[in-house]
């Protein structure tokens, strides 16, 4: 990675004030994709606020995040963990470009069944 991401820089983009959070992992307990990630939205937090941005870069977890939001719904105190995951994965496709499918690829993975939510999440994941 060729330039530093920096906690100011990710807190900049999403807003969030990780300090805030009394870690009662009501955040991670209500993600259903919670059993997919490496690192979990109260993780995600402490991770944050603690500067260990590099190891959130490298995670599979910021591509597992629905973007439901419900980790905001619990949260006592609008900790907001899936605004922190969207900043770091925006963080990594505008560093390096990893995008790990382009908006074309996404039509052939459309399902009649999903949920729009899910076509609009997919597309604010996958496209700069």
């Amino acid at each position: 990675m060729s330039d530093k991401i920096t906690k100011e820089e990710i807190l900049r983009i999403c807003n969030v004030q990780p300090k805030k959070c009394m870690k009662c992992g009501k955040c991670s307990g209500t993600c259903p994709a919670y059993d997919e990630m490496d690192y979990h939205p109260h993780q995600f937090v402490y991770m944050v606020e603690h500067g260990q941005i590099e190891k959130l870069m490298a995670s599979q977890s910021i591509y597992k995040c629905l973007s439901c939001f419900a980790c905001l719904e619990r949260c006592p105190r609008n900790v907001e963990p899936a605004k922190l995951i969207e900043a770091v994965r925006l963080a990594v496709i505008r560093q390096q470009g990893k995008n790990h499918m382009t908006e074309n690829d996404v039509p052939a993975l459309l399902d009649e069944e999903l949920p729009q939510q899910a076509i609009v999440s997919s597309m604010r994941k996958y496209k700069k």
